[in-house]
């Protein structure tokens, strides 16, 4: 058994190299799979702007956007790799302990892995940058409630805002000044710059102000929003962290039950491992955990201001 996953492993990875497939061209063509060729009627409705990708496309492209906001945008092409290996790697585990119920489960866990490491990296990248986006949005506010000029209050606060949106603010200034003359412009570019619906909300109000000053004292209540979503993030923080780990505790407690059963009764261990009714157990138990793992996960992250 052994030596066949070896050979197969090493027959895939000849084929790879037989046609000369590199991570790039492989990342491209698993984004390929989930966008096939377009119809004319899906052009019709990108043109529109009302056709919905496939959820799993929109997770990709958000993880791969955030990536590029961070300067990584070669680690999406490692994360794409290592998750096809580790979905053969959890099809060869099942094969190798001889419970074929436990494929699917292995080999997605497996696989969710680099996205699971990557997403936990970028959810503290996105911390850090809520932190410093209040702080940023409102001096550049207050400034600009006082000059009227939002390049000029820009201007003035630069070297105060922190990266990464030092970045991002030097550029808007830099387009505002040297590229073109039009403010609309060159804040509709800032606006797509940040991926925060409170940062867009408070630039899409600047523009309104471009057109009616007046409108100027609806910037301070826009930017509130950001500290009224972290007091509650704070409230919630406790609750949430006590519900993942009450979870994680009875998940533990259902995978302890294996080694717990040897020692209370070989028989029963032999059967739920090594027979087909126990191995089909074990298969029901494994997906349900990582379904109900998915939903924790889902249920129990930061709120965020939804538009």
């Amino acid at each position: 058994m052994i030596l066949s996953v070896i050979a197969s492993v090493l027959l895939i990875i000849s084929i790879a190299i037989f046609f000369g497939l590199t991570p790039e061209q492989i990342a491209d063509d698993m984004m390929k799979l989930m966008t096939p060729n377009d119809t004319m009627r899906d052009k019709a409705k990108n043109v529109r702007g009302n056709r919905k990708k496939h959820r799993l496309y929109r997770i990709l492209m958000n993880i791969k956007g955030a990536l590029v906001s961070t300067g990584k945008r070669k680690q999406f092409t490692v994360v794409i790799c290592a998750s096809i290996v580790l979905f053969a790697l959890g099809v060869i585990v099942a094969v190798l302990i001889g419970n074929v119920f436990l494929m699917p489960v292995l080999s997605v866990t497996f696989a969710l892995i680099p996205f699971l490491y990557i997403t936990n990296t970028l959810s503290y990248y996105e911390k850090q940058t809520k932190a410093e986006l209040e702080t940023t949005l409102s001096i550049v506010t207050t400034s600009y409630e006082r000059c009227d000029d939002i390049v000029q209050a820009v201007r003035e606060n630069i070297r105060y805002i922190k990266p990464p949106l030092q970045e991002v603010f030097m550029a808007f200034e830099g387009e505002a000044t040297a590229v073109t003359s039009n403010i609309k412009h060159a804040l509709y570019s800032l606006r797509e710059k940040v991926d925060n619906d409170i940062f867009r909300e408070w630039v899409d109000t600047l523009i309104l102000c471009q057109d009616d000053r007046t409108l100027k004292d609806t910037l301070q209540p826009v930017v509130q929003k950001l500290a009224d979503v972290r007091i509650v993030n704070s409230e919630l923080s406790t609750m949430l962290a006590s519900a993942r780990n009450e979870y994680w505790m009875m998940v533990a407690l259902v995978v302890g039950n294996v080694p717990l059963l040897y020692l209370l009764n070989k028989d029963w261990f032999h059967t739920l491992l090594f027979s087909t009714p126990g191995k089909a157990v074990c298969g029901i138990c494994g997906l349900v955990i990582l379904i109900t793992a998915l939903f924790m996960k889902k249920f129990t992250k930061p709120i965020e201001y939804k538009r």
